[in-house]
């Protein structure tokens, strides 16, 4: 890594100092193809018809039970429309958003710069392995652990035509028990967040053991566990103890599904998916144990029913209706700018490697 990155963020638009991230979003997708999520529940023709119908708002009730049967709500793959929907975060006092789209489900380095430049946003891009069941299996599985590390290593240093990522992630680790190919990808994104400086954000299963799991491997391999994000804490509704466990580790707890109410993932078992008050009281015991400087939070845009367009909250609802939440719920101000802002910075900027 180039010692220039150390003490820096880098966005697809060049390395900016951190007092320049302000209010972030630490989890987010612009463009991304999550069609590998699509799957039919039944085999009707209601469903088949169903699931190929281009989203609209007269779809936007059975859509929100429905959100992984529709091939059109799983695909954020309208350029214009993404900007517009940005630029409402950045109307509403957000300055930077983390794309951890990466290998298999569409990491776009020049679409994140043309919406960079369009919004005036701060974007981080990511970089590395999703999940063995998307896009990138073949190549999973193809690669060895040292192809996986050169690789994540290159892109972070060189980029596409010089747009370079800013993070490591989100990195798949969704199988249970977990697959070879995950844990191979695990063990070189440790390595290259030795070599980069780079943080790691980690996309876990939706069992119970998973992030600690993950953790101990991520630990086996190097990997500093102060800068390591584990994502999607609020998804699978992880017992507050399980949360309490990783955060002992040092680790970075993300609620990254704020706005998404009404969920209840049949597919993936039966679980009481907290709403965005439950998570907010989930931090706020998180904090009453001492780790404010270790919660991010984030809405995980990454189906089209989020977006305004279709009568979603979408990327402004942090700004707009969660931190006025937290301050309705008690939160202080210095406490939701340690969240806020303090973290993802920390988080996002280069360490010497």
């Amino acid at each position: 890594m180039s010692k220039k990155l150390t003490g820096k963020i880098q966005t697809v638009l060049g390395p900016i100092e951190g007092e320049e991230l302000g209010l972030t979003l630490p989890h987010e997708h612009l463009l991304l193809d999550l069609s590998v999520r699509f799957k039919l529940t039944d085999q009707s023709m209601t469903s088949r018809i169903m699931a190929q119908k281009k989203v609209s708002l007269e779809m936007a009730g059975w859509l929100r039970f429905h959100l992984f049967e529709n091939v059109d709500n799983l695909m954020l793959d309208d350029e214009e429309m993404t900007i517009k929907e940005a630029a409402l975060f950045k109307n509403a006092g957000g300055n930077s958003i983390v794309d951890v789209t990466n290998w298999g489900i569409g990491q776009d380095p020049r679409g994140l710069a043309r919406i960079a430049r369009a919004t005036g946003l701060n974007i981080i891009m990511g970089t590395g392995y999703y999940t063995i069941d998307s896009g990138c299996t073949a190549e999973l599985k193809a690669r060895s652990e040292d192809e996986i590390f050169e690789e994540i290593v290159r892109d972070v240093n060189e980029g596409t035509d010089g747009i370079r990522p800013g993070i490591i992630g989100e990195i798949g680790a969704d199988s249970w028990p977990l697959a070879a190919e995950e844990v191979k990808s695990l063990r070189a994104s440790a390595r290259a967040q030795r070599a980069t400086g780079a943080s790691i954000n980690i996309h876990p299963g939706r069992l119970e053991e998973s992030p600690l799991e993950i953790l101990k491997i991520l630990a086996k391999s190097g990997a500093d566990l102060s800068r390591v994000v584990m994502s999607h804490q609020d998804r699978t509704a992880y017992s507050f103890e399980s949360m309490v466990e990783q955060a002992k580790t040092g680790c970075y707890l993300e609620f990254d599904c704020f706005g998404m109410e009404g969920y209840y993932p049949r597919r993936y078992g039966v679980f009481d998916v907290p709403n965005d008050a439950g998570r907010v009281n989930y931090i706020i015991r998180l904090i009453d144990k001492g780790y404010p400087e270790q919660i991010l939070i984030s809405t995980d845009m990454a189906m089209k029913t989020k977006l305004v367009t279709y009568g979603g909250p979408g990327y402004a609802h942090i700004p707009d209706n969660v931190i006025p939440l937290m301050s309705a719920k008690g939160m202080s101000e210095d406490v939701i700018n340690t969240i806020t802002r303090e973290n993802p910075k920390r988080m996002l900027t280069f360490v010497s490697a």
